[in-house]
């Protein structure tokens, strides 16, 4: 939800990855019905394993409770946000874990792109 997020609001001006430490086989159906309501489709993303080699090419690494589980990399700046885990969830739970997932998000871009 982060990365799509991030995408969509910072307009193409910040690369974004995502990947996570335990990566179920497809996106959970409440996060991609959860995400269509806030008019972004991510019905056809695949969820991928997060690599050292992918944090190496980042600038900023945000994780989301994952602990010893992602990998860390000296010099990388890391962001941790604690989040409830929409897994196993439906849609209505899911809501308030998207609509604080875009706070951040939004947060975050003010902080990386000031005005």
């Amino acid at each position: 939800m982060a990365a799509a997020f991030l995408a969509q609001l910072a307009g193409g001006r910040i690369e974004v990855g995502s990947a996570g430490s335990a990566p179920a086989d497809t996106v959970n159906p409440a996060v991609v019905e959860a995400m269509a309501e806030a008019g972004i489709d991510i019905s056809a993303r695949i969820p991928r394993l997060l690599t050292a080699d992918a944090v190496r090419a980042c600038d900023l690494v945000i994780t989301m409770g994952c602990g010893d589980a992602c990998p860390v990399i000296p010099g990388k700046r890391y962001l941790d946000w604690q989040l409830d885990d929409p897994a196993g969830q439906g849609v209505g739970a899911v809501r308030p874990i998207r609509d604080e997932i875009e706070a951040r998000v939004r947060a975050l871009i003010a902080e990386l792109l000031p005005r």
